[in-house]
């Protein structure tokens, strides 16, 4: 299948290819073995039928351990099934920017907002917002055309001086990418992997000026406030005095402070620089927020008033751009008017540099960032992934054919700004739409715009507007188009998840859920495939039951599956070998190893053990009305000492949260049983009907080896903290006791 694009007005007899995708080869192999494998899932399920009321146990014990086992295996069922939407037509895309300035000029590219949240100038350092924003300005892109918007959510005057530093550095910065074409537009990248450069007579000179600014930010970082000797002029003073007394981070009026203007403000080529704003909104303890996704549509509407670019990227204050062509990438898909109309936005995956060798936390999300997105693209698009997406203003607005208009014409996707941005009446109305009350009684978060109602705004508003009937691309270059940081630590990779897997929760159980309603608006396929990001969590019920039951029966010499010699036994096997077996397929297809294929199963296992199991506590307490913790960010700051234990590929525990007690039971309860059984069965017992148990236990022992290190081997600060040793003991031992008089 083949796209191309023209501009209006160009013709040609043969217009250049803009872009193109196929579907990957392996697709004729999924849907056959999904017909094999979903036979042998029937046979299991009728296997436990059998047990459960055709042939029941007189134990009531005997008959619980099946009726939660055949629980487990219908979730396994229902999250293999769901998986299967994204196996049944998965393509590959391919860009070809080198064509789109044959059919449109300089001139004519349209104009681009970009959007770069942040909340927390200590857990979100200001350094890392500001590489991340010059590299989205030295963009291949004509400059005025380009217009960054920063929303600091932690009202922050130290974001603000970080900002304002960057601006004069980017004077010199932007002319300096184009004038030697550099790729790494991130200075911090730059400098790091180019320590010496003597074929560039100014590397040096760069380089001093961006360790002297970087210089000023740290140590206004370290001292809390803006330091008056770094203060240059009175449009300044201006500025920070806006932080009075009585100014904090959750009541403060808005600060909106115009950086960089793109009418007047030129570096030192004299060519004009992009627009730079500073956002950072009203806030007051009685009224909601709505977290990331609040402070998105407050820059929807600011931008709307001061520039209102058709196209939109919304960034993570750490993703910093790795390709400067990436905006003519996605131009290759807007420009061609046979995608057009219904398309409303184009996900770029999210990648990560500093990933240690065998990414032992699998936070590269292979599947999820890359592989299952080639299968949504197959089908209606990928889902928003919060980051590297760049959307088409109109489609925050309605569905393609059922527009919402906004509350006032200045807010409309074509409203036309002609006024400049600095201009009074601009201002006025963007502090106004910027209010923390503007939204009351309007269709904000609901009809317009990034929609409330879930802690993952992301996945919930790329779901709302696919049910509206908009599509979306998967654009995947071969040179990624982000990197972003990746923790470093346990807690911090499993605290990041179960605020994820909480917010899909209320994106399931919502009026809009993703199997009846996803199914009525956008298709079987596609709600499978949000249903089985949207049950995420209850990967728990599975990994919970499988980790312990048949370990404590295991204990107690009890059998609960088939014997070697049973015929049910061979489709156990079958079933572990063939789902495993394609999991492992499909990672090593697109380029991942062995061992960080290992280690992504083995961390879906302590996920389950711990947020998704904590998240699914959390989502049930919170539904009937129990309080828990709010939203939290995940710290960009790093740690010398954890950072290097990183890169050795060693877990980072070491804090004493509850995540970690039921992944260190379990891994208790299965090197226990495990050994038992290897000793008895070395002794001459008979231990025939104990083999599938055997393996599953042995598989998990395997993937606890972390843990086991850090619970008797280590002594350095990231072990498992002693407290979470003895707890996890406790109840090991009172399980093995409860199971015991219970078998």
């Amino acid at each position: 299948m083949e796209g191309r694009g023209l501009r209006a007005g160009f013709t040609a007899d043969a217009p250049p290819l803009l872009h193109m995708s196929e579907p990957l080869r392996r697709t004729a192999f999924n849907r056959l073995f999904a017909v094999v494998y979903f036979s042998a899932i029937l046979a299991l399920l009728y296997r436990h039928v059998q047990n459960l009321f055709l042939h029941p146990t007189t134990s009531f014990l005997s008959f619980s351990i099946t009726l939660f086992l055949f629980i487990s295996d219908l979730v396994l069922a229902f999250m293999w099934a769901s998986a299967q939407a994204f196996r049944m037509s998965p393509i590959r895309r391919k860009e070809f920017p080198q064509n789109l300035k044959q059919i449109i000029k300089d001139e004519d590219f349209v104009g681009l907002d970009v959007f770069i949240c942040t909340a927390d100038p200590y857990k979100e350092p200001p350094m890392n917002v500001v590489n991340t924003a010059l590299s989205l300005m030295a963009y291949d892109y004509p400059t005025e055309k380009i217009s960054i918007y920063v929303s600091d959510d932690g009202g922050s005057v130290l974001t603000l001086f970080a900002f304002v530093e960057a601006a004069k550095f980017a004077r010199y910065w932007l002319p300096f990418c184009r004038q030697h074409n550099i790729m790494e537009r991130s200075p911090h990248v730059y400098f790091e992997s180019n320590s010496h450069h003597p074929s560039i007579p100014q590397f040096e000179k760069i380089k001093m000026m961006y360790e002297d600014m970087k210089m000023k930010v740290e140590h206004v970082i370290d001292k809390g406030e803006v330091i008056e000797e770094y203060i240059s002029d009175d449009q300044q003073h201006q500025g920070f005095n806006k932080w009075t007394k009585s100014f904090s981070r959750m009541d403060h009026p808005t600060v909106i402070q115009v950086i960089l203007d793109k009418s007047k403000d030129t570096d030192i080529s004299g060519q004009l620089m992009p627009n730079l704003i500073y956002v950072s909104r009203e806030k007051s303890k009685t009224s909601p927020h709505h977290f990331k996704a609040g402070a998105l549509n407050v820059l929807l509407r600011v931008s709307a008033v001061m520039t209102n670019a058709p196209i939109i990227l919304t960034q993570d204050c750490d993703m910093y751009s790795n390709d400067p062509q990436t905006p003519l990438r996605l131009l290759c898909y807007f420009s061609d008017p046979a995608l057009k109309s219904n398309l409303a936005f184009i996900q770029f995956p999210q990648r990560f540099h500093g990933l240690n060798r065998d990414d032992i936390y699998a936070s590269e999300y292979k599947r999820l960032f890359k592989i299952n997105s080639m299968g949504f693209d197959g089908l209606k698009g990928p889902n928003y992934v919060g980051s590297g997406c760049f959307f088409r203003r109109r489609a925050l607005f309605g569905g393609p054919s059922t527009p919402v208009p906004p509350e006032i014409p200045e807010l409309g996707p074509d409203h036309v700004v002609r006024k400049p941005i600095i201009s009074q009446e601009i201002l006025s109305l963007a502090h106004r739409v910027a209010g923390c009350n503007y939204e009351n009684q309007t269709g904000w978060g609901s009809q317009s715009g990034f929609r409330y109602g879930s802690l993952v705004e992301d996945f919930y508003t790329g779901y709302r507007l696919q049910c509206e009937g908009w599509k979306s691309l998967f654009c995947n270059p071969e040179r990624a188009a982000f990197l972003g940081d990746v923790p470093i630590t346990l807690f911090d990779v499993l605290s990041q998840c179960k605020r994820w897997c909480i917010g899909l929760f209320e994106v399931a159980f919502s009026k809009y859920n993703t199997l009846i309603f996803g199914s009525q608006s956008m298709g079987v396929l596609m709600s499978l495939a949000y249903s089985h990001y949207a049950l995420w969590p209850i990967w728990c019920i599975p990994v919970t039951f499988y980790s312990f039951l048949p370990q404590l029966a295991l204990l107690n010499q009890v059998g609960i599956f088939p014997k070697i010699t049973e015929p049910w036994f061979f489709l156990y096997v079958f079933l572990f070998l063939g789902a495993y077996g394609q999991d492992f397929l499909d990672f090593v297809l697109d380029g991942g190893t062995v061992r960080k294929w290992w280690n992504a199963q083995r961390m879906w296992m302590i996920r389950g053990l711990s947020c998704y199991l904590f998240s699914s506590i959390e989502y049930l307490l919170k539904s009937v009305g129990i309080s828990t913790h709010g939203f939290s960010l995940t710290s960009k700051v790093v740690d010398d000492e954890q950072s290097k234990r990183y890169g050795q590929g060693i877990f980072e525990f070491g804090v004493p949260s509850p995540l970690f007690v039921p992944l260190t039971v379990a891994a208790i309860i299965n090197l226990f049983s495990f050994l038992l059984v290897l000793t008895q069965s070395f002794s001459g017992k008979n231990t025939e009907g104990l083999c599938l148990q055997m393996i599953l236990t042995g598989s998990i022992v395997l993937n606890c080896l972390p843990v086991y290190g850090a619970i008797g081997l280590r002594n350095d600060a990231g072990k498992m903290p002693t407290q979470i040793t003895i707890i996890s003991t406790f109840v090991s031992v009172a399980l093995y006791y409860a199971s015991s008089l219970c078998l």
